[in-house]
C-alpha cells in the first residue's frame, strides 16, 4: 500500500518538474521584450519562471487525469 503510493508521489514529482522544464525551455522562445519594461531584469526572470510553474503544473495535471481517467476505463466494461 505504502510502496505504490510513494511511487506514484516520486512518479508525480519528476513529472511535474519535467513539464515545469519544459515550459521554461519553451518560454525561452516567447518574445518577452514586447511586453515587459526591462525584459534582461529580474522581475521579467520572475515572471517566466512563474508561467513556467503553471504552465508545466497545468500540463502535469492534465497527463496525471488523463491516466487516471484511462485507468479506470477498464472498470466500465465489468
Amino acid at each position: 500500500m505504502f510502496g505504490s503510493s510513494g511511487l506514484f508521489s516520486l512518479m508525480n514529482i519528476t513529472i511535474s518538474i519535467v513539464c515545469i522544464g519544459i515550459s521554461w525551455w519553451a518560454l525561452q522562445s516567447f518574445r518577452f521584450d514586447l511586453f515587459v519594461k526591462n525584459p534582461k531584469g529580474a522581475q521579467a526572470k520572475l515572471l517566466q519562471i512563474l508561467l513556467a510553474i503553471v504552465i508545466g503544473h497545468g500540463v502535469s495535471t492534465f497527463f496525471f487525469d488523463y491516466l487516471g481517467h484511462s485507468l479506470l476505463l477498464n472498470q466500465l466494461f465489468q
